[in-house]
């Protein structure tokens, strides 16, 4: 079976994404999943405008929050057929040694759509079936949310999910969220689930005010306070409200030198500080204050693909909301809307749809 599809391919740094025909056809073990939304994330900026290199040689798809419908599959993978899905970002390969150890993220074969293999803007994508999350298309409709919407899943609400899982945070934490965009604003949402009180910073007002409604206990803007200020009123917070004044859960979603430097800033004793946003920046800070707090710094990539189901489930049970800060938009609309990101025009997360 083959399938006509298109992509929109990216040649260079900064040149047009162009439209180009390819035919999709899976080998054993692969399937050919109708794309139905693919989100735009950050990373794809990064790849497009800042020079971070993908993994694959270019001309490369971009895209890697991808949800669809199985249209073909090769050999061993037929029971998908037909099959609403979300594809993991990060799909790891199963079988190596870190994989059996339970380290799929660091799987040296892993493949992420849109770095190691083609990505999600387009209108079929082929890839392994092994890590497909399925999605039950009843509880979706009852969630009032269509299958494009659950794309940003595949990394903008599984990668928080992860991180927050991995910190151990728990009923009575306090964790707190720097940057609240598109992944930040699902970590807050995440550490509320995990039952943390949440605290949550930016610098645009806006999205502080649209997270106050979905999680966040207490918001500050880092424009106008921050450094040893805003360490001292998140203290004061947590003692007026009973809660930990050690081993704060900081979490760096902005990917930005400043949102980086005040996370360790923010470090008290025993506190976690997860990164999970990424910037080619680089900060300078005193390694020692790990020691000294007797602290942990721990990085997060993507989320293990068993993890999935979890998240989705926190999603269709309403726990997590998506609709709010979700945007659908023509994938002709790509360059534009590519545009409007990077120049942060946009206040919730693009889905680009075929």
């Amino acid at each position: 079976m083959s399938i006509n599809a298109y992509r929109w391919m990216m040649n260079g740094v900064n040149e047009p994404l162009t439209r180009m025909e390819f035919v999709a056809q899976p080998d054993a073990g692969e399937v050919v999943v109708e794309v139905a939304g693919c989100g735009v994330c950050h990373t794809d900026l990064g790849f497009f405008y800042d020079g971070v290199r993908t993994n694959s040689e270019l001309p490369l798809t971009l895209g890697h929050e991808i949800s669809g419908r199985v249209v073909a599959a090769g050999e061993g993978a037929g029971d998908w057929m037909s099959k609403a899905v979300i594809i993991p970002a990060v799909m790891p390969c199963g079988e190596c040694d870190l994989c059996k150890r339970g380290k799929g993220t660091i799987c040296r074969s892993q493949q992420m759509p849109g770095n190691d293999i083609q990505g999600g803007f387009a209108s079929h994508i082929v890839v392994p079936a092994r890590d497909l999350c399925p999605v039950d298309e009843k509880r979706l409709s009852a969630a009032g949310l269509e299958l494009a919407d659950v794309s940003v899943v595949a990394d903008a609400v599984t990668t928080p999910y992860q991180a927050v899982h991995q910190a151990g945070v728990t009923q009575g934490s306090l964790a707190i969220v720097i940057g609240v965009g598109g992944v930040g604003g699902y970590c807050v949402q995440m550490a509320k689930a995990f039952g943390a009180t949440v605290v949550a910073i930016d610098i645009d007002q806006n999205k502080l005010d649209a997270i106050t409604e979905y999680g966040a206990a207490v918001t500050f803007n880092a424009g106008e306070i921050s450094g040893r200020d805003l360490k001292k009123a998140i203290g004061a917070f947590a003692k007026e409200n009973g809660l930990p004044r050690t081993e704060w859960f900081i979490f760096e979603c902005s990917g930005s030198k400043p949102g980086q430097e005040s996370a360790y800033g923010l470090m008290v004793h025993g506190a976690t500080l997860s990164v999970v946003g990424f910037t080619m920046a680089t900060v300078d800070i005193r390694l020692s204050n790990l020691m000294a707090f007797h602290a942990r710094a721990i990085g997060n990539w993507g989320c293990l693909p068993e993890y999935y189901p979890a998240a989705l489930d926190l999603v269709l049970d309403g726990k997590v909301e998506l609709k709010s800060f979700i945007e659908q938009r023509p994938l002709s609309e790509i360059n534009s809307v590519f545009a409007d990101v990077h120049d942060q025009k946009m206040q919730r997360r693009a889905i680009l749809i075929p």
